[in-house]
């Protein structure tokens, strides 16, 4: 768990903390056989509950609804305190907001990237499959790592709320910013910050 949470900042960034920047108390069970939690298809196996006794991660027995996103069978979906989406690792690769999400992980679903959401549901950050054009950019794909992605190298695309591109490391110069570079763009568009 204290992984996941590790992990979850390195992909999504100090923001993802809710609150003051403290975790939440969460209590391990094992589920004797898959049940549905708060909507919410959970497999046999582990699952995390708030003290409160809401959901807060299980790994999905089908494929199921998360936010406004469908994630495949055997992802590992994690709420916030409020039962709103807050990340998921999928178990393999999926459609997100019309990208190719990356999912898996050499060691497991759990230490594979993260998809992380807004409250509302609507997609926030997404590791691609692969470079991509999103929105008319070229991105690149693949998740963090030593050689391909030093830490706060940005490999993930990172969307507005609204589902327009806040930014992504080109694959190619790109509206007079270097291949390798991190665009960023502000939610008017008129201009643009290079990082």
């Amino acid at each position: 768990m204290k992984r996941n949470v590790l992990l979850v900042l390195l992909a999504c960034g100090l923001p993802c903390l809710a609150g003051n920047g403290t975790q939440p108390q969460v209590t391990r069970r094992t589920l004797a056989s898959a049940q549905g939690i708060q909507g919410y298809p959970c497999a046999k196996g582990y699952a995390w509950f708030y003290a409160d006794g809401r959901l807060n991660q299980c790994t999905v027995s089908r494929d199921a609804a998360f936010g406004e996103a469908t994630v495949p069978e055997g992802s590992i979906i994690v709420l916030r305190p409020d039962g709103k989406p807050h990340h998921v690792f999928l178990s393999r690769d999926a459609d997100i907001a019309g990208y190719r999400a990356m999912g898996g992980g050499l060691l497991g679903t759990a230490e594979g990237p993260v998809t992380a959401f807004y409250p509302s549901g609507k997609p926030k950050s997404i590791y691609l499959v692969g470079n991509q054009i999103v929105q008319g950019v070229p991105c690149r794909g693949g998740q963090w790592g030593i050689v391909t992605d030093p830490i706060g190298g940005g490999n993930a695309i990172v969307l507005y709320e609204n589902g327009k591109l806040h930014g992504c490391k080109l694959t190619k110069d790109f509206d007079g910013v270097r291949r390798g570079q991190r665009i960023v763009r502000p939610p008017s568009q008129s201009q643009r910050i290079v990082h």
